[in-house]
């Protein structure tokens, strides 16, 4: 006997117990318990169904039946007469009292009841034995009248109408190609709190599962145009899908397509008729699972935020080189660097101005003229190191080499200058630069900052101190490198403090070319 056929068999069985179960919990909160005794012996005799199927497609099994045709007959006839009986019993009862909803679902339990016993009669009936037949067993469309003492009741394990403490309902994607599969899986999903969206195929499914944000997808394997494996096997290979947890629900279950199906990557796999509560609990722990990534990845990517956060505020802080190498190796190696420029400036009579204004308004002018000067040293090549106060400090040929960093170094100053003029509240500004070697690294441990040391930046902040207003002021060895490109004046010998006297040049402008 073929994988086929049992898969055949189970799937009316599935409708069987499955509405049944249904029913039973239904009954409870609808009061309507003389309903009860009856679907109670259709859900007993059921799983008995379940079993005799099985036992048929067992290896060991199944040698006592193919030896004795009539207990194929007995043991499978006998408990489908038994659910026809029933059903049609409660559906008559359920027409008389008005329970239009149950007459509905009772007919579901006869129409697969009818059919397995179809199936039944084509495929293990005896030579001598036809549907049709008026005489034992009777035919699938016959009605059967038996006592209801005939199959003793069993209280039926079925699923709570409520969730379990702790577990949150979830948008669920049920994919069958069987309408009464569907409808039955999403009345019970909805019915335990989740929200149910229904494929009747592979195409549909995937379709979906791209428009939806889907916590958990039950899926079918036996389907026409995409069958379940084929679903299973796109949906992993697609990065959008991936993650979309899946439990398999087939009428097989057969232990190749089991492992199969868990190989490709599939949460769990439950064989149907599938017992509600292990559902219900095999959904919980899945969405569990979900939930648990979810965060995990939320986690990570607060986590990437926040280290490439820390990345900017790494490099806003320490030239770029700089940052990298203390990411890298958790420290800074102090180094020398032999022609640097080294640019000072300050605002003149700020201490005066900010004595005469409130906070609010110093602190943002001066944020207006700090942006300004930031942006001028970055467009031309230099490096800013700190402000101090009204203090603006900055390099040219740090770390990286440069070809004249005291040319850059006017340049930017002479900008600087400009726009300390033309912005609010229109402050003049002195500058000084000189240029030789110096050491540079980090210090610190609590607030990095990257800082130079030497004579070339005490020199550089003595000609901005020497200065006047709305010009730049360099030493003599630096006017060298600025003679062809700047117009200068040389000024008298200027006492410089640890440096004696100096012959200093002003720089108003570059040289027009």
């Amino acid at each position: 006997m073929s994988s086929n056929l049992k898969h055949d068999l189970r799937t009316p069985l599935n409708h069987i117990i499955g509405y049944c179960e249904l029913l039973l919990e239904e009954t409870e909160d609808l009061s309507c318990q003389e309903f009860v005794p009856d679907l109670e012996r259709i859900h007993f005799a059921g799983k008995g169904l379940l079993d005799v199927i099985n036992h048929l497609f067992d290896p060991v099994k199944s040698a006592a039946y193919k030896s004795n045709p009539n207990l194929v007959q007995h043991e499978l006839r006998t408990p489908l007469n038994q659910i026809v009986g029933y059903a049609e019993m409660l559906q008559e009862e359920a027409r008389a009292r008005g329970a239009d909803a149950f007459v509905a679902d009772f007919e579901k339990i006869l129409t697969a009841a009818r059919e397995l016993l179809r199936l039944v009669v084509e495929n293990f009936a005896l030579p001598e034995m036809k549907l049709g037949e008026t005489e034992n067993p009777p035919p699938a469309h016959a009605t059967v009248f038996i006592r209801r003492e005939s199959v003793a009741p069993r209280p039926s394990a079925r699923a709570g109408s409520k969730f379990a403490p702790g577990i949150e309902g979830g948008s669920i994607l049920v994919v069958d190609d069987d309408e009464n599969n569907r409808l039955m899986l999403e009345r019970r999903l909805t019915r335990i709190g989740h929200k149910v969206t229904l494929a009747e195929n592979g195409q549909r499914a995937l379709a979906a599962s791209r428009d939806g944000g889907f916590d958990l997808m039950l899926l079918d394997i036996q389907m026409p145009e995409l069958d379940g494996y084929e679903v299973l096997e796109r949906l992993k290979a697609d990065p959008a899908l991936r993650d979309i947890p899946v439990i398999v629900l087939s009428a097989s279950d057969e232990t190749e397509r089991v492992a199969r199906c868990i190989e490709m990557g599939a949460e769990d796999y439950l064989p149907k008729p599938f017992d509600p509560v292990l559902l219900q609990a095999r959904i919980g722990a899945s969405l569990e699972k979900k939930r648990l990534r979810n965060r995990e990845v939320s986690y990570l990517r607060q986590i990437q935020e926040e280290k490439q956060r820390s990345d900017n505020l790494l490099h806003i802080i320490l030239p770029h080189d700089v940052a990298e190498e203390l990411k890298a190796t958790n420290a800074v190696k102090p180094r020398r660097f032999e022609n640097v420029g080294v640019l000072f400036s300050d605002i003149v009579a700020f201490t005066a101005y900010s004595d005469r204004r409130p906070p609010e308004e110093i602190h943002a002018h001066l944020q207006s003229l700090i942006e300004a000067f930031e942006k001028i040293a970055g467009e031309q090549g230099l490096e800013k190191i700190k402000t101090i106060g009204d203090a603006f400090m900055a390099t040219a040929g740090l770390p990286a080499p440069a070809e004249n960093p005291a040319l850059q170094c006017v340049r930017c100053g002479l900008e600087m200058i400009a726009a300390a003029q033309a912005l609010p509240p229109h402050w003049e500004i002195r500058v000084g630069v000189h240029v030789g070697p110096l050491i540079a690294g980090v210090v610190g441990r609590r607030k990095y900052q990257y800082d130079i040391w030497g004579d070339t930046v005490n020199t550089a902040a003595r000609m901005m101190q020497a200065g006047a207003p709305g010009t730049i002021f360099v030493t003599a060895e630096t006017w060298q490198a600025l003679a062809s490109h700047c117009e200068g004046a040389r000024q008298g010998p200027t006492q410089i403090k640890g440096k004696g006297e100096m012959a200093l040049y002003s720089i108003n402008s570059l040289l027009k070319k």
